[in-house]
């Protein structure tokens, strides 16, 4: 059957729109294993600055308000509004040390009626996600651009007042290797970032085969990060004279490792509230792979240098790239071994099947 002129061109533009996306793809999700863009903070930094700006009487611009967020969807009963226990008490100790601030619990009722009312345009997309850990990631997103204020997850505590963390439009926390992190969270309202985010929601909103990839990817932290990156090439495209520092970003670093800076304002407690069959495999990639992957970075070099140097050589030694040790016990010619004839017969040659 012959095809029509127009079907070859056709998919080979289909063809190579599929091997672009792909590509895209692999090559955001290697870079946000890598330092990510925009200032870092060490919550010590932090506390030191407000603390040396309170002691000189020093007025800073306060861009964040003294919201904090929480959310609370029980999956299992959307009707039961009553925390767990340890959680409940790991939120006490945000209420017992910013009793000044505004305290938000956002439950499955209450997040949807604030969808349905300031964001009717997300709505389907929100009721659609596969998997319900997808519209907590977009509920805070939602809440950062709407109201700002300050997001903690319920099994993140605080340890002081928050209230040094205002002075900054907008932040995101950093754990020091592999993507950004969501899971505490700062802006004023109406952040272009978050505006970003979430307007940025549906078109990234892709199922893929794992779990884990969609979640990460449609809405976590790799989009997240994917996100942070793209609105940090937006900045530097910008000219110097309208570049606005009330729509700069932090990273607050909460990096977890030995050595690593000290925590000030957060504790962490009882993780794992959404976890699939994937989630370690992806896990051991950014946490442990990857890392060392960078940290072994000469020597894997040298080795694919060599590699290569030894198939150069077999090449040109044996008339084939012979980088596998059987390829060295004799040459083949089309499947089939050579045998010497014999000497009674007058048989040229015979041929065994190998």
């Amino acid at each position: 059957m012959r095809l029509r002129p127009l079907t070859v061109p056709l998919l080979s533009i289909f063809a190579l729109a599929v091997v672009v996306v792909i590509a895209s793809r692999i090559v955001l999700f290697v870079h946000i294993f890598f330092e990510h863009a925009g200032p870092a903070l060490t919550q010590e930094e932090i506390e030191t600055a407000y603390n040396n700006a309170t002691a000189a009487g020093e007025k800073r611009q306060q861009h964040i308000p003294k919201i904090i967020h929480q959310i609370f969807h029980n999956w299992k009963d959307p009707t039961n509004e009553t925390l767990p226990s340890d959680w409940d008490a790991t939120r006490d100790t945000c209420l017992q040390a910013n009793p000044d601030f505004e305290h938000r619990l956002w439950t499955d009722r209450t997040s949807t009626e604030f969808i349905t009312a300031e964001y009717p345009w997300f709505l389907s997309t929100y009721q659609g996600y596969a998997y319900p850990v997808q519209r907590v990631d977009a509920l805070r997103y939602f809440l950062m651009r709407h109201y700002g204020g300050i997001y903690v997850d319920l099994d993140n505590g605080c340890s002081r007042s928050l209230t040094p963390l205002l002075y900054y439009p907008a932040w995101v926390t950093d754990g020091g290797h592999g993507a950004l992190s969501n899971n505490i969270l700062g802006a004023r309202p109406n952040h272009p970032y978050w505006i970003l985010v979430t307007e940025s929601l549906i078109p990234w909103g892709y199922k893929y085969p794992f779990p884990y990839f969609t979640v990460s990817y449609a809405s976590g932290q790799w989009f997240e990060t994917a996100l942070w990156e793209r609105y940090h090439r937006m900045l530097l495209s910008q000219k110097p004279a309208a570049r606005n520092n009330a729509d700069k970003l932090y990273r607050v670093m909460m990096d977890m490792r030995a050595g690593a800076a000290r925590w000030v304002f957060f504790t962490q407690g009882r993780g794992g509230s959404w976890d699939q069959w994937d989630n370690h495999f992806f896990g051991y990639i950014g946490n442990i792979l990857v890392p060392r992957i960078r940290r072994n970075a000469g020597y894997i070099f040298l080795g694919a240098a060599v590699l290569v140097g030894v198939c150069v050589w077999g090449r040109r030694r044996f008339g084939s790239c012979c980088c596998c040790l059987w390829c060295l016990g004799g040459k083949r010619r089309k499947g089939y071994k050579v045998l010497p004839a014999g000497p009674a017969q007058g048989v040229s040659e015979e041929h065994e099947m190998v």
